[in-house]
């Protein structure tokens, strides 16, 4: 049998399949009924687009008065593009034109993630108004905490300020809808399964009054992009490319349009943002091209391109969307006995063969509960003394591959140490710690010393602390937050007014061993 335990515990060196959560006592502290009001400012004025109210204003109402036509009825989802205004913004304005005026008070804006690596999942944000040039912008903060009961939907320190995908669609939206609520959704790398499940969440939650748009560009062409799969009729091909994946997108079906983006090697940005959104879609739903231009284009340089598209749809959601999954909760002994030799045989064979084994290759079931993205560490002793220690705080990709990075970084990447050697592998006692996601909590009268680990932030500087600091140092509450203030290098005492903390706990499981050994050394930085 495994060694198990419940304790709360933190990353050592590193930073950093879905179902319902259920709240558990990590979890369940008082919340307050209103979120504190947090603002993102936008990082796009001013270099993405206009960063006067009066001059951005103009040009959004010049590119829509431009579109000709009537605006068409029954549209419930765009497809946009996301470049600088400067070249996606006319053609993102023939879609923004077909819902100008329209009573949607609520817009879920999915957009992929150019910068931060995520695999089934993706991010939320956990502001409560997004800022514009034109105003702020409410988010729905019920409809997002309700998504956070999903696994998939998790929220990651940094991906606000550095994601452009869903931002650069929002002073369109707010020209021409007014007043809404935003659900801003930011997804990673999707396999066909998450990818389907966080559609059929999105869908269950959706009204007529709700619009839906899907933040992609389309073929990124050229040797800036790693993409030349031809060098003659450049335009022409990157077009032929482009139509041929808008036929994809119109079957209506996420496998088709993914079948294509894979025969093809497209590089279309935003594919996993289009196939959740088909995967939301009732059968029968109808797509309209709109507009078609790329950089080339107007550039008139076709050495490196990017493609725009604007796509308008007409349906509605998939019926029995509401997807409501397993609660999560402690690893079952099987999990853990499985991630614990997912661990050492991964090991193994980075040490002794010098490369990363594939899942395949280490002949070790992974189960549903191993394929939730979870945060995790992997802890190494020899002989009763820290060996490795690394980790992260928030969850990027399933558990099972988080052990498998987790473990070989603790034995190669941990700072404090040499690099483990193969030798010393049977010497190796390994430890697995799977955190909670961390929470907020209104004051630290939450705080449970020796229970929680403890995040504190202000004024743009943030430090953690394990939870068994406190009692291995014999602080009470004040004194540890005094530390840690000073550790984020606050004076003491800056804790007690503007300050906001998280807490988190881990379930902690090891390998058997005869008898435990003393140890020394701290996980902790």
């Amino acid at each position: 049998m495994t060694m198990t335990r419940i304790l709360p515990l933190l990353v050592g060196a590193a930073l950093a399949a879905c179902e319902e959560r259920a709240p558990s006592a990590a979890r369940a502290a008082p919340q307050a009924q209103t979120p504190p009001r947090r603002v993102l400012e936008s990082p796009l004025a001013g270099r993405w687009y206009e960063g006067r109210a009066d001059r951005l204003r103009a040009e959004l109402r010049e590119w829509l008065d431009a579109v000709p036509g009537e605006p068409l009825e029954g549209i419930c989802a765009l497809i946009l593009p996301h470049a600088g205004y400067r070249w996606s913004g006319p053609t993102a304005a023939h879609g923004v034109r077909q819902v100008r005026g329209k009573p949607f008070d609520r817009v879920v804006v999915i957009g992929p993630s150019h910068r931060y690596f995520m695999e089934n999942m993706a991010h939320l944000s956990p502001c409560t108004h997004w800022s514009t040039p034109l105003g702020e912008v409410p988010l729905d903060t019920a409809f997002l905490e309700d998504l956070r009961r999903h696994s998939c939907f998790g929220t990651l320190p940094g991906v606000d300020e550095e994601e452009h995908s869903v931002q650069i669609e929002i002073p369109l939206l707010q020209e021409a809808l007014g007043s809404f609520r935003l659900v801003p959704v930011v997804v990673g790398r999707l396999d066909a399964a998450t990818a389907r499940t966080m559609g059929r969440i999105l869908a269950g939650r959706l009204d007529a009054r709700t619009l839906v748009v899907a933040s992609s560009d389309f073929t990124h062409y050229g040797e800036n992009y790693d993409y030349v799969p031809f060098r003659e009729d450049i335009e022409g091909n990157i077009r032929k490319l482009d139509l041929g994946a808008f036929e994809a997108i119109k079957t209506g079906r996420a496998d088709v349009f993914y079948a294509y983006v894979a025969e093809h090697g497209t590089t279309i940005c935003g594919r996993q943002a289009i196939r959740v959104l088909l995967e939301m879609l009732a059968p029968g739903a109808e797509f309209r091209l709109l507009k078609y231009d790329t950089s080339g284009r107007i550039s008139g340089d076709f050495t490196n391109s990017v493609s725009y598209l604007s796509i308008a749809v007409r349906g509605s959601w998939v019926k029995g969307g509401s997807v409501e999954t397993p609660p999560e909760g402690p690893l079952g002994e099987e999990d853990r006995r499985l991630l614990l030799r997912l661990a050492r045989r991964t090991l193994e064979i980075r040490l002794e063969k010098g490369r990363m084994p594939e899942v395949e290759d280490l002949g070790i079931e992974i189960t549903e509960a191993m394929r939730r993205p979870r945060a995790a560490f992997v802890t190494l002793h020899r002989e009763g003394r820290l060996r490795g220690c690394i980790g992260g705080l928030h969850a990027t990709r399933p558990l099972f591959r988080e052990v498998m990075a987790r473990a070989v970084q603790a034995a190669l990447e941990d700072g404090r140490f040499e690099p483990v050697e193969a030798k010393e592998l049977p010497e190796l006692h390994l430890e697995i710690s799977v955190l909670t996601p961390p929470r907020p909590v209104a004051s630290p009268a939450e705080i449970v010393l020796g229970r929680h680990g403890i995040i504190l932030e202000k004024d743009g500087r943030s430090a953690v602390y394990l939870p068994q600091v406190a009692p291995e140092q014999g602080w009470g509450l004040e004194e540890t937050l005094d530390h840690l203030s000073e550790k984020a290098g606050l004076p003491p005492g800056a804790w007690r007014e503007g300050a906001s903390f998280r807490v988190f706990e881990a379930e902690v499981f090891g390998e058997p061993r005869e008898k435990d050994a003393p140890r020394s050394g701290k996980r902790s930085p």
